[in-house]
This record gives structure tokens, sequence and C-alpha cells, in this order.
């Protein structure tokens, strides 16, 4: 970009992101382009749109992901893993510390009254960040089509696979319009397989050491890894995916059923009112999941969770960002982009209405949503403070 980065610093705002954006994946892509693109101008807009669709294609966390590329972009696999860690250490630590305190204090009611007014905002920086986007990405009445459509198909289509197929569908439509794009010279196309097979490597011996060792109470760590390790290979859209998986998986599922009901919610909405990202509520579950070993067995579950839900996409995505520069030289490619990025806006905004329907319809949670867009989009507030307004009243009106 022409200039020269300092590694320091932009771990500095990597930090300063992890416990200020709020809202989930769609959110944090706001709170990236506010400050990696328009303040720092580590990437350009355009760039980091790129990136972002690119992950939402992959399984895994989409933000993580996101600034891992980033990350990768600006000074190869040191800085990318970094930033992976500095990432996800806050709102993982968290987690696990919620864990350890309901795991000791489960006999009490502990309230989480505060967050009541955290979801409302939430969903209003969802719309912003759909607004954002649509404001850069959707210029063609043939992008507004594709952006309705993703938004419907997002909307009515209870599965996760609608997002990678959504994206996919949409490129495809807008790759035949190549011929308008100017010719470049392309660079020669090598495929570096490392990542992929280090995905693919441990996925499998995952599956393998946790059947060998399914009926071992001692070797519960290693089968919470292969846990969260698989449905981190296989999911997409982000941790509002992911969540009922979980709860399947940890609650219902009679040979395992680590939390209760009751704890399952509670730390789910802990992670709802945190920054960063959604998946370090694995850490939460392996933290409780290993309350028996003490804190000691706790902490050491919460973090080969942790461990198994981030490894896999970025495994991934490390793999595909080493040759996303070569493919974006063929002009298909190149044209695809519209239709991914147009398809994204209509994902984000499908986002915010499903995530608004679990709330009540109610005056407050209507004027929380609207209050939070607008100041986010229309003034200089950072979405940090507006949130931090969101904790302060809940603790004081709870």
């Amino acid at each position: 970009m022409g200039k020269l980065i300092s590694y320091r610093d932009f771990l500095k705002e990597v930090l300063l992101l992890s416990i200020s954006s709020f809202g989930g994946p769609q959110a944090h892509l706001a709170h990236f382009q506010n400050v990696l693109a328009k303040k720092k101008n580590y990437v350009t807009e355009a760039d980091l749109l790129e990136l972002n669709a690119l992950c939402q294609v992959l399984p895994g966390p989409t933000s993580t992901q996101t600034i891992s590329a980033v990350g990768y972009k600006l000074g190869g696999p040191g800085l990318a893993y970094l930033t992976l860690l500095i990432w996800m250490l806050p709102s993982v630590t968290i987690m696990t510390v919620a864990g350890l305190l309901i795991g000791s204090f489960e006999s009490k009611n502990i309230s989480l009254a505060f967050t009541r007014f955290i979801q409302p905002m939430a969903v209003g920086l969802v719309a912003y960040a759909a607004y954002s986007i649509g404001l850069k990405s959707v210029t063609r009445f043939r992008a507004v089509l594709i952006m309705v459509g993703a938004g419907v198909a997002a909307y009515f289509i209870k599965t996760p696979f609608v997002f990678p197929v959504t994206l996919l569908i949409a490129g495809a439509l807008t790759a035949f319009n190549y011929k308008a794009h100017p010719r470049e010279a392309k660079k020669k196309f090598e495929v570096r397989w490392a990542n992929y097979l280090l995905w693919l490597g441990v996925l499998v011996l995952a599956a393998v050491m946790g059947s060998v060792t399914k009926s071992n109470p001692s070797f519960l760590p290693i089968r919470l890894f292969e846990n969260f390790y698989r449905n981190g290979s296989l999911i997409f859209g982000g941790g509002q995916v992911l969540t009922p998986l979980l709860y399947t998986e940890f609650v219902q599922y009679a040979p395992k059923q680590y939390l209760t009901h009751e704890e399952f919610l509670s730390g789910y909405a802990l992670a709802q009112s945190l920054p960063g990202p959604v998946f370090s509520f694995a850490a939460y579950i392996g933290s409780l999941a290993m309350r028996e070993g003490g804190t000691g067995g706790a902490i050491f579950g919460a973090l080969m969770s942790a461990a198994g839900i981030f490894l896999p996409g970025t495994f991934l995505i490390f793999f595909m960002t080493r040759i996303w520069d070569s493919l974006k030289k063929y002009r298909p490619i190149r044209a695809s982009l519209e239709g991914i990025h147009a398809a994204s806006a209509g994902l984000v905004a499908a986002a915010a209405i499903l995530l608004f329907q679990p709330l009540q319809a109610n005056l407050l949670n209507v004027t929380f949503t609207i209050a939070s867009f607008c100041l986010v989009a229309f003034t200089k507030i950072p979405s940090w403070a507006v949130i931090l307004v969101g904790l302060v009243l809940g603790f004081v009106l709870k």
C-alpha cells in the first residue's frame, strides 16, 4: 500500500477492536471498515469486502477469519496468528471466567438482566453493517435484485448452507459480465496445499482420537477439541448458526449433557453482550464440561474447546488467502465480486431482521434498535460508546 506498517500499532488496533466490536460478525465488518480501512488505511475497503466475502464462503468464524486474513496480508503467517490470538483472547478469557463462576455457584440465581438493552442495540449495529455495505456495493439495478434475492433466501431458507450457496450463485450471475473488465497480466497460479492438508489432517486425527477415547473420562479434553473442531469445520454463517448445534450436542444429547438448559442460556446471553467473536462461547461450554476437574481442569477444557472452534476456519482462510491474489487476475473472478458484494449486503440485512424477531416488538426494543443505528450511521459516536451506554442503563434500571 505504499507505506511501512507498524506491526505493533496494528496489533494494538486489533486489541482495541477485540474489546469494542459488539454485534456479531456482520457488525464486526462495520468496525473493521471504520478502523482498519478508513482510519488506519491498513487495507482498502474493497480489499476488506473481498476478504470478508471470501470468508463467508468458507466454514468457520467469519469476522475472526477476516481480521486474521488482514494480518496475513500485512505481515504473513506470524502476524496472522498473533492477530488471531489477540482478537480472541479477551472474549475467550471472559467466557472462561463466566464458566468458572457459574460452575462454582450454580445453586445461585445469576441475573443477566443488564444485557436486555444490548440485544436490540446489536440488531441496530447489524442493520448499519448492511447499510454501509449496500452504499458501496449496490450501485446497479442487477445488484439491487441480487441483494434482495439473497436477503429473501437467507430469511426463508433455514440452513447454514444458504450462505455459501447464495454467494456462489450471486458471483456466478455477474461473472458472465467479465468482458466489461479490462485484462490484467495473470500471475503464475500455484496452489499451496499445506494449510488445507493441515486442516484435513487435524480433522481426521481428532476424529480417530475422539472415537478411541470416547469411553475414557480422562480424555474428555481431546473429545471436546474434536467436537468443536468438527463443528468449526462444518458451520457456515457465524455464531448465530453455531448456537443451535451446540445446544443439541452439549445439552440435549444424552451421552453428553455437559450443561443444563439454564446454564446454556445464561452463557449465550453473556456471549451476545460481549465484544469480539461469538465463537468464544465454546470456551464457556468447555469450562463447564470440565468443571469436575476443578479450576485447572475447567480452564484446560475452555482452552481445548476454544482451540478446536477457531483453528479449522483459520487453516482454511490461510489456504485461500495464498491463492486469492492470483485468482483475482481472472476477469470472471473480478466480475463475480459485484454479485458477491451485493449478496453480502442482502445476507446482512436478513440477519438484522432475523436477529430482531426473537425480541419483543415493543416500543423499547424498536427505539433502541433505531437509535443505535442512527448514532453509528449519522454521528461520530463510536459503536463501543453506544453499547457502553446500553450496559450502564441495564445495570441502573435492572
